[in-house]
């Protein structure tokens, strides 16, 4: 493998990278998301307290939409072709700006937003956009932060 051109990726700083494919956000998934995670606040739950309670219907707890990104991002074109690995670092800011409705489809625009040369590789950083489908508002923003090693 060649090392990774860390100055060929910092010219592209502010370019989108994608958007990635539509996803349905159903409540066997919001349910499943809930068991795992122990989380099972009502407003995850579909009945009539969660379609009579502020968001007209059962939401998927942020967390989800957020553990989401991988599979989202995998549609998108890699910023590296020859890379020998991809390592999840971290996040460096999240916000869930608006919740999402189950049976809602959302998608990720991401934006490389930094690039640093580490050992062996780049550390990247995306601003990565959680859109919703016929929302204007995002249901999140992250920076996530990926290392790449060639």
């Amino acid at each position: 493998m060649s090392p990774i051109d860390a100055a060929a990726l910092t010219a592209r700083i502010g370019e989108e990278i994608g958007i990635s494919d539509w996803f349905r956000i159903t409540q066997d998934r919001v349910d499943a998301f809930a068991d795992a995670t122990l989380d099972h606040q009502w407003i995850h739950q579909a009945g009539p307290r969660a379609e009579a309670g502020p968001f007209g219907g059962p939401i998927a707890h942020g967390y989800l939409t957020l553990s989401l990104l991988p599979h989202l991002m995998e549609s998108l074109p890699p910023l590296v072709e020859d890379r020998r690995l991809a390592v999840n670092y971290g996040l460096d800011r999240v916000r869930f700006i608006s919740p999402v409705k189950v049976g809602a489809r959302i998608r990720s625009r991401a934006v490389l937003a930094a690039v640093e040369p580490i050992e062996g590789g780049v550390q990247v950083k995306m601003t990565v956009t959680v859109e919703m489908e016929g929302s204007e508002r995002p249901a999140a923003v992250v920076e996530t932060l990926s290392r790449l090693y060639g």
